[in-house]
């Protein structure tokens, strides 16, 4: 019976990913061809592992490799539309596009040195080659990805050949146009998708190495006995697990899908409503994304784009993260306590003594934190030994052992999962170099700047509205990487500083995950907790509240990302963020010991508002309205108990 609901379970979940997650609708392969096709994808992360660490061959050649192979092992895997489940089978048409796209990208691998060389004279059947390059790419993309960012690659495509150029003839246009995307590094080449070989595949494989010793398992056990036995365990439970799943997974519908189908069922079982169930998953998931130390993917390309070491981008997010989570854990509580929920019974808990006896599974994570905050190597290398201590961990644990056959399915994992990725980088290289070459990012930013009119604050709106909205269905890193340039430089003309500007859009590219109506993460929760999509998507949105002001604050503070910042500024702005988060999720929760009315609720959340602001006179405003309305609740509370 419990095998039966164990196969239920599993089936639930890989229909709710591929429904949601487009990387889960993948051709079936079975028998010889699967084999192939499994020691292929393995190879291709042996290939990847390698040459970042020891290829010396120019970049031009590791580049289109690396995109020719992702080409290959892309159509091999995506169909061309859902649902195709014909075991062993891809159509003519497939191998064509696949062998053509693999081609162009391989033409330019061998023809390397000579293409570089020959300046802007390119002949016809380059251009051809072009072409059929980026067009294979976009496609894999559209099947790997979706349309969203092909929309918008496709608006910015139409404006440059359209408007954008200059050049008089149509076709002088479009060999200018493939010039520059196909053959230079200002287009598909740039930093995205050097980035991405470079430093995010390792770590990719890295985190199908880490999934494979058990640590999700361990995540969640831990969780539950940090949390469980409280009032609203299992919504704990979930907050806490999905940050420190999430950080690894780099995505926010599989983390949603893969933790929510153990933390929704648990929260719906104690009580809370499916909506909120669903939404819980679903803004712990994608916070799992600012979460220091891996925050999926985008944090390395933010380290390159902005030319810091990745240390110190880890070091500028544990405040906001901290931040963010616990104001998800505050309204979690709040909500258990408001509808009197209790929390897990004991007997039902890990035993802690036993639990951390696995705590050596920590190990490679830890190590990987040494050794890339401390500088004493570089990101690959830190990653790829921190893959080999995955290996030595597992072989204490007989159940979670990597074998031989577990490694070529971690490395084959870590193969696919680069797929995604790297396409998406890739067109968001086609999207920034559109703009560059162009000249459209300095008119979008004085657009902006001139509605503006000097004010700051009318900026930020305006670039959240465009961070959410090109960032509905669009992976992190290819998002991160088009408000890179289209975005991020609007702030920092108007003074936010660079590390502060690329924060704000990092994190309102990630929250469109669960902004409706494209809030594909909170819709993965809502399926598996059987509620509405629309109301879990408005309760992960209310519930990461956090995150759509945050963002705000280090941009008027930058202390709070430690920039220019004492120790006693820090301290500072910790404990006031702290108090204000608390105000503000007592506010939205409209409950603190007793319910609250209108004026409580207001007050609570100017309070928190005004705490979140770093001067000694709205922190002192702050206090003094967080405290009344707290001392209100409390006596209201206790009036209530005595009659």
């Amino acid at each position: 019976m419990s095998e039966n609901m164990n196969t239920t379970v599993r089936n639930d979940v890989d229909a709710v990913m591929r429904k949601y997650d487009r990387e889960s609708n993948i051709r079936v392969w079975t028998g010889k061809p699967k084999q192939v096709i499994r020691f292929v994808t393995a190879a291709f992360s042996l290939w990847c592992i390698w040459v970042t660490l020891f290829a010396t061959f120019l970049e031009e050649i590791r580049l289109t490799s690396f995109l020719g192979a992702i080409i290959v092992m892309g159509f091999l895997t995506y169909p061309a539309k859902k649902g195709e489940q014909k075991e062993n089978y891809i159509p003519w048409y497939d191998v064509i596009i696949m062998v053509l796209g693999a081609g162009a990208f391989f033409y330019y691998t061998f023809n390397a040195n000579t293409i570089v060389n020959q300046g802007t004279r390119f002949e016809t059947y380059q251009i051809i080659i072009g072409i059929v390059g980026v067009l294979a790419l976009i496609e894999l993309t559209r099947r790997c990805v979706g349309t969203p960012i092909l929309i918008v690659a496709a608006v910015f495509l139409i404006y440059a050949l359209g408007y954008g150029l200059t050049n008089p003839e149509f076709f002088g246009r479009i060999k200018y146009l493939i010039r520059n995307l196909f053959y230079t590094k200002e287009g598909i080449f740039s930093t995205p998708v050097n980035v991405c070989s470079k430093y995010i595949v390792v770590f990719i494989i890295f985190g199908a190495f880490l999934e494979r010793t058990g640590i999700s398992n361990f995540f969640i056990s831990l969780a539950n006995c940090a949390a469980g036995r409280f009032a609203g365990g299992p919504a704990k439970v979930a907050v806490i697990s999905s940050a420190l799943c999430g950080m690894v997974s780099g995505s926010s519908v599989g983390n949603t899908v893969t933790t929510g189908a153990v933390t929704i069922p648990m929260m719906k079982d104690t009580g809370y409503k499916p909506e909120f169930a669903g939404a819980v998953e679903a803004a712990a998931s994608t916070g799992g994304q600012i979460m220091p130390p891996i925050m999926g993917a985008a944090a390395f390309l933010m380290a390159d784009f902005i030319g810091v070491p990745y240390s110190d981008i880890l070091g500028r997010a544990i405040l906001p993260a901290i931040l963010y989570f616990l104001g998800i854990f505050i309204s979690v509580h709040l909500e258990a306590k408001k509808t009197g929920l209790s929390g897990i019974p004991k007997e039902q808990l890990p035993v802690f003594t036993k639990l951390i006896r696995k705590v050596y599974l920590l190990l490679p994570l830890v190590m990987l934190v040494v050794w890339v905050a401390g500088n004493y190597m570089t990101m690959q290398r830190a990653a790829s030994l921190a893959i080999v201590l995955s290996i030595v961990v597992s072989l204490f644990d007989k159940e979670n052992r990597i074998t031989p056959s577990k490694l070529i399915d971690a490395l084959e994992a870590g193969g696919r999962g680069s797929i995604t990725v790297a396409a998406a980088c890739g067109v968001a290289g086609i999207i920034s170099g559109t703009i560059t070459m162009t000249g459209l990012a300095n008119e979008l930013i004085n657009g902006i700047i001139s509605v503006a009119n000097g004010h700051l604050i009318i900026a930020l709106f305006l670039t959240m509205l465009c961070c959410i909205v090109l960032g509905m269905g669009v992976p992190t890193t290819a998002t991160y990487c088009i408000m890179a340039a289209t975005t991020a430089p609007i702030l920092i003309r108007m003074g936010v500083p660079v590390i502060a500007a690329h924060f704000f859009v990092f994190y309102f590219g990630i929250v469109a995950d669960i902004t409706p109506p494209v809030a594909l993460a909170a819709y993965a929760g809502a399926a598996i907790a059987k509620s509405n999509p629309m109301k879990t998507a408005f309760n992960a949105s209310k519930l990461a509240i956090a995150l759509f002001i945050v963002p705000y604050v280090f941009c008027f503070s930058p202390a709070m990302l430690l920039i220019n910042a004492t120790v006693l500024e820090v301290v500072q702005i910790a404990v006031t963020s702290i108090v204000g988060v608390f105000g503000v999720c007592a506010a939205i929760e409209g409950y603190l010991k007793t319910n609250m009315n209108v004026l409580v609720r207001l007050m609570m959340a100017a309070g928190g508002l005004m705490l979140l602001e770093a001067t000694a006179m709205t922190d002192i405003v702050g206090i003094v309205l967080i405290a009344v309305g707290f001392a209100w609740q409390y006596m209201k509370g206790r009036n209530t108990v005595a009659a």
